[in-house]
């Protein structure tokens, strides 16, 4: 199974019915792809859109219902479409009950770097900052290394997005919480074993005596 699917799809099951949810750029807009029919979640896309929906299919986009990275998406029955200053007024107002981010960089404890690689040009930090720190749960989904190097750090060498640690990583190898502000491996990818993660993870990780398969 692709790498982002597994991602996508675990991180799915960690939303319920009810729920008002930011998906980030990049793997976390595929999240809206894998969540059940009867599940009634609401989706936001700060650029001001509650009850965005799939992806949609190639010759289906409409050029005005973007996400805030400018890729297409859809809009369910009962959308609302609002400003953004509408928008992070949810957001900082702690009304969003999931964010769902990507990550360059998670540290040991839990802490998140997303938003820029000095020397190279970015728009900005965007939602990011305002999401990690308003969100009532952040849920970070990335690869779990890049180029061969892991995204799990010690601690973050790039330019952190909050002083707020996150709650949950799900990469394509493992599920990571932080109980106690410690990382612990909860879950491995099917296939995966615990030993496997700790050869790719720079950062130490607290190992429970059982570490379930992740359920996709």
């Amino acid at each position: 199974m692709d790498p982002q699917i597994i991602i996508a799809r675990r991180v799915a099951k960690e939303l319920r019915s009810g729920n008002l949810v930011n998906l980030g750029i990049g793997i976390p807009t595929l999240v809206a792809n894998y969540v059940p029919s009867d599940l009634k979640v609401f989706f936001q896309s700060e650029n001001g859109l509650i009850g965005t929906g799939p992806i949609p299919e190639q010759g289906m986009e409409h050029p005005t219902l973007t996400d805030a990275g400018g890729r297409p998406i859809s809009a369910l029955p009962g959308a609302a479409t609002f400003d953004s200053a509408m928008s992070f007024g949810l957001i900082r107002g702690g009304h969003v009950d999931v964010t769902v981010l990507g990550g360059l960089q998670v540290d040991s404890s839990g802490h998140l770097a997303n938003w820029m690689i000095p020397g190279k040009m970015v728009p900005g930090m965007g939602g990011a900052m305002d999401l990690v720190t308003g969100a009532k749960r952040v849920v970070v989904a990335m690869q779990h290394a890049a180029k061969g190097k892991s995204k799990i750090v010690a601690k973050c060498t790039l330019p952190l997005t909050s002083a707020r640690p996150v709650d949950l990583v799900v990469t394509d190898m493992a599920v990571i919480g932080f109980p106690d502000g410690k990382a612990t491996l909860l879950e491995t990818a099917p296939g995966v074993t615990a030993g496997e993660v700790l050869a790719v993870t720079e950062a130490e990780l607290a190992i429970p005596e059982t570490v379930p398969e992740m359920k996709i």
